[in-house]
Protein backbone atom coordinates (compact mmCIF):
# COMPACT_ATOMS: atom_id res chain seq x y z
CA UNK A 1 0.00 0.00 0.00
CA UNK A 2 2.55 2.14 0.32
CA UNK A 3 4.52 2.03 -2.22
CA UNK A 4 1.95 1.03 -4.76
CA UNK A 5 4.35 2.86 -7.45
CA UNK A 6 7.49 0.99 -6.72
CA UNK A 7 8.52 -1.45 -9.29
CA UNK A 8 9.11 -4.71 -7.85
CA UNK A 9 10.97 -7.98 -9.16
CA UNK A 10 9.01 -10.92 -10.78
CA UNK A 11 10.69 -13.96 -11.04
CA UNK A 12 10.96 -15.84 -14.67
CA UNK A 13 11.69 -19.23 -15.16
CA UNK A 14 15.44 -18.41 -16.10
CA UNK A 15 16.75 -17.98 -12.18
CA UNK A 16 19.22 -15.45 -13.02
CA UNK A 17 17.46 -12.85 -15.06
CA UNK A 18 14.14 -10.93 -13.55
CA UNK A 19 11.67 -8.75 -15.47
CA UNK A 20 10.77 -5.41 -13.47
CA UNK A 21 6.81 -4.79 -13.38
CA UNK A 22 5.51 -1.90 -11.52
CA UNK A 23 3.41 -2.94 -8.09
CA UNK A 24 0.33 -1.50 -9.94
CA UNK A 25 -0.15 -2.49 -12.95
CA UNK A 26 -1.64 1.34 -14.03
CA UNK A 27 1.87 2.51 -13.83
CA UNK A 28 4.25 2.35 -16.43
CA UNK A 29 7.32 -0.43 -16.19
CA UNK A 30 10.75 1.17 -14.77
CA UNK A 31 13.20 2.84 -16.93
CA UNK A 32 17.18 1.99 -16.73
CA UNK A 33 17.52 5.14 -14.40
CA UNK A 34 14.55 4.31 -11.57
CA UNK A 35 15.05 3.54 -8.30
CA UNK A 36 13.96 -0.52 -7.78
CA UNK A 37 12.80 -1.98 -4.52
CA UNK A 38 14.14 -5.10 -4.09
CA UNK A 39 12.81 -6.01 -0.41
CA UNK A 40 9.46 -4.25 1.07
CA UNK A 41 10.38 -0.94 3.58
CA UNK A 42 9.25 -2.02 7.25
CA UNK A 43 6.33 0.09 8.09
CA UNK A 44 6.41 3.09 10.00
CA UNK A 45 3.21 3.23 11.66
CA UNK A 46 3.71 0.88 14.83
CA UNK A 47 7.02 1.12 17.05
CA UNK A 48 9.77 -1.50 16.03
CA UNK A 49 12.62 -1.03 18.82
CA UNK A 50 14.64 -3.57 16.76
CA UNK A 51 14.99 -1.09 13.77
CA UNK A 52 14.93 2.19 15.55
CA UNK A 53 11.52 2.58 14.15
CA UNK A 54 9.47 5.39 17.21
CA UNK A 55 5.90 4.78 15.52
CA UNK A 56 3.46 7.19 14.81
CA UNK A 57 0.73 6.87 17.92
CA UNK A 58 0.27 10.05 19.68
CA UNK A 59 2.56 12.42 17.56
CA UNK A 60 0.93 15.85 16.19
CA UNK A 61 0.14 15.99 12.32
CA UNK A 62 -0.80 18.86 10.34
CA UNK A 63 -4.22 18.03 8.91
CA UNK A 64 -3.68 20.67 6.40
CA UNK A 65 -0.67 18.79 4.70
CA UNK A 66 -0.93 16.35 2.14
CA UNK A 67 3.24 15.68 2.85
CA UNK A 68 4.40 13.25 5.86
CA UNK A 69 3.50 15.03 8.40
CA UNK A 70 -0.49 15.00 7.33
CA UNK A 71 -3.15 13.46 9.49
CA UNK A 72 -3.90 11.03 6.49
CA UNK A 73 -0.53 9.71 6.43
CA UNK A 74 0.90 9.88 9.49
CA UNK A 75 -2.26 8.33 11.39
CA UNK A 76 -2.10 5.32 9.01
CA UNK A 77 -5.75 5.13 8.71
CA UNK A 78 -6.55 5.23 12.47
CA UNK A 79 -8.35 8.35 12.63
CA UNK A 80 -7.49 11.68 14.37
CA UNK A 81 -8.90 13.69 17.00
CA UNK A 82 -8.49 17.64 16.14
CA UNK A 83 -8.32 20.42 18.48
CA UNK A 84 -9.54 23.92 17.79
CA UNK A 85 -7.57 26.69 19.81
CA UNK A 86 -8.20 30.15 19.95
CA UNK A 87 -5.50 32.20 21.13
CA UNK A 88 -6.11 36.21 22.28
CA UNK A 89 -3.46 38.59 22.12
CA UNK A 90 -2.89 42.37 22.57
CA UNK A 91 -1.34 44.31 19.33
CA UNK A 92 0.94 46.81 19.75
Amino acid sequence: QRNDAAPHRVPRRDRYRFQLRPHNPDHKSPGSKDLVYLEPSPGFCEKNPRLGIPGTHGRTCNDTSIGVDGCDLMCCGRGYRTETMFVVERCN
